[in-house]
């Protein structure tokens, strides 16, 4: 496991780090562009022989969204940049990789939550052996829900940052399969692109 870019920063300068990492990634520029168009092509595609529209016939509840803009956006981003990058295929693969370079692939969270995103609880742990790695690139997608009777939802957050596993909170109860992450973990190793 590579150290992470923060070892030996002091807290008070990991917004210099981030900036820096964000700077530099090769899809940085891009990230918005390929979300909006996953985003809206969702709204604007028709599904089955009876051409169902997401947001006029049907209104899937925010997993489906989530899980739609999980396949979409890596996607979009193989389709824009083939050869170079490309979707998960392998367990220990992020949800979108860097064919040229491991380091820059990233793990994709997605929320209906307004500010925040959650990981399951083994986020918070060290890579099992063949496992995906916790620590790298993260690209944290806001959206609304639903709201019955309501406008179309919207995108409401496209923020880019670093996180290592030790950034995630597990859920202390036994029962508790959830992870997230603290106020200053956003502000320090998030920049937002969108929203």
């Amino acid at each position: 496991m590579a150290q992470s870019p923060y070892a030996g920063v002091a807290k008070t300068d990991w917004p210099l780090v981030t900036e820096q990492l964000i700077s530099s990634h090769p899809l940085t520029p891009h990230i918005v562009e390929i979300i909006n168009d996953a985003w809206q092509g969702m709204f604007s595609t028709s599904i089955g022989q009876a051409g169902l529209k997401i947001g006029v016939d049907i209104f899937p509840k925010p997993q489906i969204i989530g899980a739609l803009l999980h396949e979409l956006i890596p996607a979009g981003v193989a389709a824009a940049f083939p050869g170079q990058w490309r979707k998960e295929i392998e367990k220990s693969d992020k949800d979108i990789v860097c064919v040229l370079d491991d380091f820059y692939s990233i793990e994709l969270k997605t929320s209906s939550n307004k500010t925040q995103i959650f990981g399951n609880r083994s986020y918070a742990q060290q890579v099992s052996a063949g496992g995906k790695s916790k620590d790298g690139f993260y690209l944290a997608v806001n959206f609304e829900a639903f709201v019955s009777g309501g406008a179309t939802p919207k995108l409401l957050k496209v923020r880019f940052g670093w996180l290592d596993h030790t950034d995630w909170i597990a859920q202390v109860a036994s029962t508790g399969q959830q992870a997230r992450l603290a106020p200053e973990t956003y502000r320090d190793k998030f920049i937002t692109l969108f929203g």
